[in-house]
C-alpha cells in the first residue's frame, strides 16, 4: 500500500454486536491499531476464530478471516498458515473455546511453534451461552452451572502456554490500552507461536471479576508489571519487591533503592516464566506483560525447508506411494 494504513482502515464497518461495556470493544480497537502499525495491507492478514463472544471479532476487522467452529480455530489457522506462510495469521478465542473443547488443538499448535498469533480473551465465564462456569472460573464462583460454587481447579492460561514451552507468552488486560497494545505489537513481530492472554470484562456475568486489578485505589498493590532486565517491584510507592528463596517467591518491602535480593526479570528464562505466571492473588500480585520470549525455528520454516530438501523426487509423490512395493490388493 502506498499510504500507511490506519486503525480505521481495518474496521469492517459492520455493526459491532457486543454488550455495552464489554472488554471486547477495547481489544478490537487495540488489534486494529496493531494491524495498522505493522504496515501490512489487508490481504496479508487472516483472522481465525472459534465460537463465543470473542469469536465474533473477525466480522469487525477488514481482513480475510474465518469464523470457524467450536474449539477448532487453532486447527483451521494451522492449515491457513501452512498453505500460505506469508500471511499474518491471528487466532481469536475465549477461555472456554480454547481450553475446553479446543484444548487439544491449542496444545498442539503451541507445541509445534507454528507462526500463529493467539489472543485468548479470558473473562472466566461462558458468556455467549449465558453464564456457565468455564475452565478458568475460580473456585467458589457461583454460576448457572455451579450454583453452589465451583469446586473445579481452574486453568491458568499463561502458565498453560509456558508449560508447553511456548516461545512467546504474555498477559494483558482490557483497560490497559498502552500496555496491552505494546504486547500485541511484540506478538505480531514474533517468529513462531505467540500466546497472549487478555483479562477482560463480561458485563452480564463477570462484571466484578477483575475489579481489584482495575481499581486505581488498589491495582498498584496487586499488579506486577514485568519487564525484561528490570527488577520485580510493585506497589503504590514502588516499595515492594519479589524475592526468591530457592524456588519459593516472597514479597519484601523496602524504601529507597531497590535491594539487591529483589529478582530481576529474564523473559528468556522458561523457569522464571513458569514461576511468575503462577502468581495469583491474594498471596502474590498478578503479573502482566511479556512473560516469555524465546527463539527457535517455527514449524512452517521447518516444513518448507524439508519440502525444499526433498524436492520433486518421484518416490515421495502420492501416486508413487500408492503404487509402490508396500501396497497390496485385497480380493
Amino acid at each position: 500500500m502506498e499510504n500507511k494504513p490506519t486503525a480505521k482502515d481495518f474496521s469492517s464497518n459492520l455493526p459491532v454486536k457486543w454488550c455495552p461495556g464489554c472488554g471486547d470493544f477495547a481489544i478490537l480497537n487495540m488489534l486494529q491499531k496493531t494491524f495498522a502499525n505493522m504496515g501490512l495491507p489487508h490481504e496479508k492478514y487472516a483472522v481465525i476464530s472459534g465460537i463465543g463472544c470473542s469469536s465474533r471479532l473477525p466480522y469487525y476487522l477488514n481482513t480475510y478471516g474465518f469464523h470457524s467452529i467450536h474449539g477448532r480455530a487453532a486447527a483451521v489457522a494451522t492449515g491457513v498458515k501452512l498453505a500460505n506462510p506469508d500471511l499474518a495469521v491471528w487466532v481469536i478465542t475465549g477461555d472456554g473455546d480454547a481450553l475446553s473443547i479446543g484444548g487439544n488443538h491449542m496444545m498442539h499448535a503451541i507445541r509445534r511453534n507454528i507462526g500463529l498469533k493467539i489472543v485468548l480473551f479470558n473473562n472466566r465465564i461462558y458468556a455467549l451461552t449465558k453464564g456457565q462456569a468455564s475452565p478458568t472460573t475460580l473456585p467458589g464462583t457461583r454460576t448457572k452451572s455451579t450454583p453452589a460454587g465451583s469446586i473445579d481447579y481452574p486453568f491458568n492460561p499463561a502458565r498453560f502456554a509456558v508449560g508447553l514451552d511456548c516461545t512467546f507468552v504474555a498477559r494483558g488486560i482490557d483497560n490497559d490500552i498502552a500496555g496491552t497494545s505494546a504486547i500485541l505489537e511484540r506478538a505480531a513481530k514474533h517468529n513462531g507461536t505467540a500466546f497472549v492472554e487478555i483479562l477482560q470484562k463480561c458485563v452480564p456475568f463477570s462484571d466484578k471479576e477483575f475489579d481489584p486489578i482495575k481499581d486505581p485505589a488498589t491495582r498498584e498493590d496487586v499488579l506486577l508489571r514485568v519487564e525484561h532486565g528490570k527488577p520485580l517491584v510493585f506497589g503504590k510507592n514502588r516499595g515492594k519487591g519479589i524475592v526468591f528463596s530457592g524456588f519459593r517467591p516472597a514479597i519484601t518491602e523496602f524504601s529507597g533503592a531497590v535491594p539487591a535480593e529483589v529478582a530481576v526479570y529474564d523473559e528468556t528464562s522458561a523457569e522464571m516464566a513458569y514461576l511468575i505466571s503462577g502468581f495469583t492473588q491474594p498471596e502474590l500480585p498478578v503479573p502482566l506483560g511479556v512473560l516469555r520470549a524465546a527463539h527457535k525455528p517455527s514449524y512452517e520454516e521447518l516444513y518448507y525447508d524439508q519440502v525444499k530438501a526433498v524436492g520433486d523426487t518421484k518416490e515421495h509423490e502420492l501416486e508413487a506411494l500408492l503404487s509402490g512395493p508396500d501396497v497390496w490388493e485385497i480380493k
